[in-house]
C-alpha cells in the first residue's frame, strides 16, 4: 500500500515538473518573439541560442564579463532564457547611464531565488521599487547619515586598536582578525552587543552563514527559477531555499528581541536596533520588516570589511615603496607618539589615496548588483527597453583604461593632484549607484580609513619570499575576499603595545 502511495506520489510530480517545463518554455518562446522585435536597437547582443539564450557564466562572471568588452564595446546584450540583461563596463558609459539616468535604474529585478523565497521580499538589496523600499531607504538614511555615522567612530576605533594588537600577537591570523573586527564592529553598530564578537560565536556563524547563501542566490544561472519563474509553483522544487529563508529570519528575530530584552533591564546601548524601535511607527515597519533591516546590515557591514582590509594587507605587502610612502605621511603628520585618528583624515591624502586604489585594484563587489530599467534609458544611439536588467560591472569599469591608465597597476598617485591632494573629479563606483548606492558607505569607509591608518602606521608590511602573493587569488562570489596568503608584519613604532594600551578614545 505504501509503495503505491509513494508511486502516485512520484508520477504526480513527474507530471507536476513536465508540466511546469512545458509552460516555462511556451513562456520563453512568447517573451524572445516580443524582445526580438525590440532588440534591434539594443546595444550590442551576444549570439545565442534561439530559445535559451547565452549560457551564463559558471564562474567570475565579471572576468568573462571584462572580456567580451573588448569584442562588443561598453556596453553589451546578453539573453538568459526569459531575462535580458545588459552589462555596462565602461565608466563613461555607468557615468552616462547609472549616475546621469539613475532615477530610471533605482528599480532591481525580479529575483525569485534571492529576492522572493530566500528573503521574502524584506531584504534591502535584492527589494524593488515601491513602498516598502522607500521607508527602508528612509529608516537607514536617517540612522546612517554622515553626521549619525560619526557616532560609531569610538566603537570603530576602539576595536581597530585590538586589530593591531591581534596583528602584534599574532600576525599569521591576520585574514581571520580582519574578520574579528568587522563582526565586532557591525555587531556593536547593529544591535549594541558590548561584549567582544569572534567569527567563531555561533550567532556570527549563523549570519555569515547566510551571507554565503545570498551570494550564491544571486549569482547569474546559480537557480533555474531566476530564468523560468513559474518553476516557483512546481512543489518541492524551492523547498531548500524557503527553508533557508526561515532559518535566516529566525535568527534575525532572536537577536531584534535580545536587544528589547536589554532595553527593558536599561542594558542596551545605543545602536541601529534601538534607533529603529524608538521610531518603529514613525517609519511604519512591522517587527519582521525591521528584524530584516538589521539584520541585513549586519550581513553586508561585516562582510565587506572582512574582504577590504585583507586587500589593503596585500597591496601594501607587494609595493613596499608605495607603503613607504604613505608612511612618510603618517609620521610628519601623527608622529611615533601617538595613534592616528579621525581628526587627522583630512591631513592624511596619501592613506585616502591608498584605500581608494584598494577599492579599484580589487573591488569588494566585483561584479556589482543588478539594476532594472523603470522606463526606457537611452544611450547614444541605442534604446534600453524598460524592464530591461542592468549590471554595471565593477571590476570590467575598474580597468578602464582611459580613466584608469595601466589599470591592472597598483597606483594611489592617480588620486592625487600636482598639490598631493585628493582629486575631486575621479570617481570609482565602489558602493554603487544612485538611490541604490550602499547606505552604510559612510560607516564602511571609517572602518576601512582607521584601520588602515592604523595598520600602516604600526607595522612595515612585506611578502615573503618563500611564499610569493598571487594577487587574483580571489574567491567567487557576490563580495570578494582573497583566498589566505602570507604576509610578514613588522613593528615600526617602538613599545607599540603599550602606546596602543594606554590609547583612549
Amino acid at each position: 500500500m505504501l509503495d503505491i502511495h509513494a508511486a502516485s506520489l512520484l508520477q504526480l510530480f513527474t507530471w507536476s515538473l513536465a508540466l511546469g517545463v512545458f509552460v516555462a518554455v511556451c513562456y520563453s518562446v512568447v517573451r524572445r518573439l516580443h524582445q526580438d522585435r525590440q532588440d534591434e536597437r539594443l546595444p550590442p547582443s551576444l549570439p545565442g541560442h534561439w530559445l535559451f539564450g547565452n549560457a551564463p557564466p559558471t564562474s567570475y562572471a565579471h572576468l568573462q564579463y571584462t572580456q567580451l568588452a573588448e569584442t562588443y564595446g561598453p556596453v553589451f546584450t546578453l539573453h538568459y532564457g526569459s531575462r535580458r540583461l545588459c552589462v555596462i563596463t565602461r565608466h563613461q558609459a555607468a557615468t552616462d547611464i547609472m549616475v546621469k539616468q539613475s532615477h530610471n535604474l533605482a528599480d532591481r529585478p525580479r529575483t525569485v531565488a534571492a529576492g522572493e523565497l530566500l528573503s521574502d521580499g524584506m531584504r534591502v538589496l535584492t527589494l524593488g521599487a515601491g513602498d516598502r523600499l522607500k521607508k527602508y531607504r528612509s529608516a537607514l538614511h536617517a540612522t546612517l547619515q554622515p553626521q549619525n555615522a560619526a557616532r560609531y567612530e569610538h566603537m570603530q576605533m576602539h576595536n581597530a586598536r585590538t586589530f593591531v594588537l591581534d596583528l602584534l600577537r599574532d600576525p599569521a591570523e591576520f585574514l581571520n582578525h580582519a574578520k574579528r573586527y568587522s563582526a565586532s564592529v557591525i555587531m556593536s553598530i547593529t544591535y549594541g552587543k558590548t561584549t567582544p564578537t569572534s567569527y567563531s560565536d555561533p550567532e556570527v556563524k549563523q549570519i555569515n552563514l547566510g551571507l554565503k547563501r545570498l551570494g550564491n542566490a544571486v549569482r547569474p544561472g546559480a537557480y533555474l527559477v531566476d530564468s523560468y519563474p513559474i518553476l516557483k509553483y512546481i512543489p518541492f522544487f524551492t523547498s531548500e531555499l524557503r527553508r533557508f529563508h526561515r532559518e535566516e529570519l529566525a535568527l534575525y528575530r532572536s537577536q531584534l528581541q535580545g536587544v528589547k530584552t536589554r532595553l527593558s533591564k536599561n542594558e542596551c546601548p545605543p545602536c541601529f536596533a534601538t534607533s529603529i524601535l524608538e521610531r518603529q511607527e514613525e517609519f511604519n515597519l512591522t517587527d519582521d520588516e525591521l528584524a530584516y533591516l538589521a539584520g541585513s546590515m549586519f550581513g553586508a557591514g561585516s562582510d565587506t570589511t572582512a574582504g577590504v582590509l585583507p586587500v589593503m594587507i596585500m597591496a601594501a605587502a607587494r609595493h613596499p615603496e608605495l607603503q613607504a610612502k604613505v608612511q612618510a605621511q603618517l609620521d610628519m603628520v601623527v608622529g611615533h607618539d601617538r595613534l592616528p585618528m579621525f581628526a587627522d583624515w583630512d591631513a592624511l591624502p596619501e592613506v585616502s589615496a591608498f584605500v581608494q586604489e584598494v577599492y579599484r585594484w580589487r573591488p569588494v563587489t566585483p561584479l556589482g548588483f543588478v539594476h532594472r530599467a523603470a522606463k526606457d534609458v537611452l544611450w547614444k544611439d541605442y534604446v534600453i527597453p524598460e524592464g530591461t536588467e542592468v549590471l554595471a560591472c565593477h571590476w570590467a569599469i575598474a580597468r578602464d583604461p582611459d580613466v584608469y591608465p595601466d589599470p591592472e597597476a597598483f597606483k594611489p598617485d592617480r588620486w592625487l593632484d600636482e598639490k598631493g591632494k585628493m582629486k575631486e573629479d575621479l570617481k570609482f563606483f565602489n558602493w554603487g549607484f544612485g538611490r541604490r548606492i550602499c547606505p552604510g558607505l559612510h560607516v564602511a569607509e571609517r572602518s576601512v580609513f582607521i584601520n588602515t591608518a592604523l595598520t600602516l602606521w604600526a607595522f612595515e608590511i612585506s611578502e615573503d619570499p618563500a611564499h610569493p602573493i598571487d594577487t587574483m587569488a580571489i574567491m567567487d562570489g557576490a563580495l570578494a575576499h582573497p583566498y589566505p596568503f602570507v604576509v610578514r608584519f613588522k613593528p615600526r613604532i617602538a613599545n607599540l603595545q603599550e602606546k596602543i594600551l594606554a590609547h583612549h578614545e
